[in-house]
């Protein structure tokens, strides 16, 4: 398996570097100029412990706690009984390489400089992780506001030899995992249980990895709108630049000129100049006639612009606030050696992400209700223009063409519904109303990642309708870059009928779409 070396200095962690953390077994380095700003902090923090000062975290307890001083000589069991206390996680266990972009995340934040933790700790981490090891961590426990404490907790137990730990994908118990690589356990100094738990690692990992996904279900939905366009013979002017330009929304006009370039050189497409004189040849004497050409287009093709420009919007704001949010100190209190500052406030705090996988959740159910509803005008006789019933390759009745599979798109198009439900504004009062206000974005994160997931089965379902219609029309006369995807996609595609099992068909195109096509540069030109 290829090998990445990526480097973490708290400042340049990529969402492109955490899905490749998840999805491969790439490697971390710790950066010394980072590692040289951790050493500042770490000193800073030796001199305020060595010189008595009573710092939160360092020498106190926790939360409402925290006017309760520890003596010296308990410091170091004081880190180990946070850790026995807040593993509470309950459900189920993160897929490794969620795990692994957890890891990854919360080492990154530590390497910013600002936490004070050792650099024996800081190599000691990046040993683990590049040992093929990561965490095991529950999906339950986090209110998502003194950072994913519960979650993170765990992620600490298996550093000192307790609980289990992933091994290559395999579960071990944690003692036996890391002597298999060769290594022990870690003892922990002052605040460092604290700093390897106190942020919001887990939310943003896996708000990166559900980001990741729907970047790639907007781009097949331009491809699957294109196709669509070209199927139905949609009409040109909705897609004119001029027209956008009135409105200047952003995402309106890029999505606007994506679907132009898609359609450049398509026969399919009608042009308005040229449909005047087609229903002025119709006209018949009285005060109303009625034509059979089609004067706009339903909504699903017509305004896409306008409707997608809003999930073009939550992604970009997504991203904006998550590569901010990977790359920042989420931890408390926070030591600035510049400053000669020891601080406390609240940078562990997920209130940022939770309300960008708030959104993201919303826009990505958006998405899915258009390409469900274009789904059925390809499926319901009534509405497709003359295609088979169900898209049914033979004797309808007999074949079923696609109506078995049009449940799993409205199954998921509804239960995306559901999961676009705001998190963010269910603050529930907790640590004896220490955290009065939290914002619940590890689940807010956990449900926009399931809703990515969803939104993949919904496009595969379309793209398969779209191969399928147009194995009976318009495939000839398609755009110059809709007919490139379209044979590429063909290649794989045979026309379906009840012969096989359609779920093997969903299987394949699902990575096809997702995996194998987003490196083509036609498809991925809204989100690269």
């Amino acid at each position: 398996m290829k090998r990445y070396g990526i480097v973490l200095n708290g400042d340049s962690l990529s969402l492109d570097n955490v899905a490749t953390i998840a999805a491969t077994d790439a490697k971390l380095s710790l950066s010394e100029e980072a590692l040289t700003v951790c050493a500042k902090s770490r000193k800073m923090l030796e001199d305020a412990v060595n010189s008595r000062k009573i710092v939160y975290g360092v020498n106190t307890s926790y939360g409402p706690m925290c006017n309760k001083i520890v003596r010296d000589s308990e410091l170091e069991k004081l880190q180990v009984n946070l850790l026995h206390s807040h593993s509470a996680g309950m459900g189920a266990i993160l897929p490794f390489g969620v795990a692994r972009a957890v890891f990854a995340v919360r080492l990154n934040c530590l390497a910013k400089g600002f936490s004070g933790v050792r650099i024996e700790l800081l190599h000691f981490m990046e040993e683990v992780f590049n040992a093929g090891i990561a965490p095991v961590i529950y999906e339950q426990g986090s209110v998502g506001a003194s950072g994913d404490l519960v979650h993170l907790a765990h992620l600490g137990l298996g550093l000192i030899g307790e609980g289990d730990l992933y091994l290559e994908g395999e579960i071990l118990p944690a003692k036996i995992a890391l002597k298999k690589m060769g290594l022990e356990p870690i003892k922990l100094s002052y605040k460092e249980a604290l700093s390897i738990m106190n942020g919001t690692s887990v939310m943003s990992a896996i708000a990166c990895l559900a980001l990741s996904k729907a970047k790639k279900v907007m781009n097949i939905q331009l491809l699957s709108l294109a196709f669509a366009i070209e199927i139905f013979g949609g009409l040109d002017d909705a897609f004119d630049s001029d027209l956008h330009a009135t409105k200047k929304h952003e995402g309106q006009l890029g999505i606007a000129q994506t679907i132009e370039d898609f359609l450049a050189g398509s026969k399919n497409v009608k042009k308005r100049m040229h449909l005047h004189e087609k229903i002025r040849s119709q006209e018949k004497s009285g005060t109303v006639f009625e034509t059979n050409e089609v004067v706009q287009d339903v909504y699903s093709l017509r305004c896409a612009p306008q409707v997608l420009a809003v999930v073009y919007d939550a992604i970009k704001y997504a991203q904006k606030i998550l590569i901010a949010e990977i790359n920042s100190s989420n931890d408390n209190p926070i030591i600035i050696p510049d400053s000669n500052k020891i601080l406390s406030g609240g940078n562990f705090h997920g209130q940022s992400v939770a309300f960008a996988m708030d959104n993201l959740r919303i826009a990505i159910s958006t998405l899915c209700n258009i390409s469900e509803r274009r789904t059925n005008k390809l499926l319901d006789r009534n509405l497709n223009g003359g295609l088979p019933e169900n898209l049914a390759a033979g004797d309808i009745g007999l074949e079923f063409g696609f109506m078995g599979a049009q449940y799993l798109s409205t199954s998921a198009t509804a239960e995306n519904r559901q999961l676009a439900a705001p998190m963010s504004v269910n603050s529930i009062s907790c640590n004896e109303s220490n955290q009065d206000v939290v914002s619940m974005g590890t689940i807010s994160a956990r449900l926009a990642l399931r809703s990515a997931e969803n939104a993949e089965l919904v496009q595969t379902m379309e793209i398969l309708a779209d191969l399928q219609a147009l194995s009976f029309r318009n495939s000839e006369d398609l755009g110059v870059k809709t007919k490139e995807l379209y044979e590429e996609l063909a290649q794989s595609f045979d026309q379906y009928n009840s012969g096989r099992v359609i779920r093997d068909d969903l299987v394949k195109f699902r990575k096809i779409l997702f995996e194998d096509l987003q490196a083509n540069w036609a498809v991925n030109k809204c989100f690269p």
